[in-house]
């Protein structure tokens, strides 16, 4: 079975493991902060650094079980929104790790130091460190991305779901082959006799 055939399961992988590096990293510490007057360094977990990322990272998870059980339209849906979700939280996650994110750790220094407003906050803190956790998220993002591409690329060559999750006249009736206690509910609901 070629790669584009097993498009849903690799799909799926990729954003239930980029949705858990995003839950498991928003717990983490994410920024440590230097203080100006000698106090003890404050930590700052993912969460307080990027107030989305544990909401978005939980989207993902979401967005990756639904895919077990979508349409082709909710697919398409879904890669979508999983690529946008990946685009922010990356653009977001590389802007605390290449600039000084004084409003990132503002929060977290108020709530350590009971000082508010930015040049009280920009008064404590004498220098801002990224830890590895930052890193380790943006390649979570990057995983998601190629999994939301890879999505768009192959939707329409997916397997379809099982007769389970479809309703109506859509399902074709048994014709052949051995039947089970679902397929014999199945007929029974299109009104066939099913012992027939």
């Amino acid at each position: 079975m070629n790669v584009a055939r097993r498009g849903r399961s690799i799909t799926l992988l990729g954003f239930l493991l980029a949705g858990a590096i995003g839950i498991i990293s928003s717990t983490q510490t994410w920024l440590t902060v230097q203080r100006a007057d000698a106090g003890a360094e404050i930590l700052v977990p993912g969460a307080s650094a990027l107030v989305l990322l544990a909401p978005l990272s939980l989207a993902v998870l979401a967005l990756g079980a639904a895919l077990s059980i979508a349409g082709p339209v909710l697919r398409l849906i879904f890669a979508v929104l999983a690529a946008v979700a990946a685009v922010f939280l990356g653009w977001s996650t590389l802007q605390l790790l290449v600039g000084v994110p004084l409003s990132a750790v503002a929060p977290t220094v108020t709530e350590a130091t009971g000082l508010a407003g930015d040049s009280a906050v920009e008064s404590v803190v004498a220098s801002i460190t990224p830890s590895a956790w930052p890193v380790i998220a943006l390649v979570g993002w990057v995983l998601l991305l190629a999994a939301a591409v890879f999505a768009l690329c192959t939707w329409r060559r997916w397997k379809s779901g099982g007769r389970r999750y479809r309703t109506g006249d859509d399902i074709p009736a048994h014709t052949d082959g051995p039947v089970d206690a679902i397929d014999s509910w199945d007929d029974l609901s299109r009104g066939t006799d099913p012992t027939r």
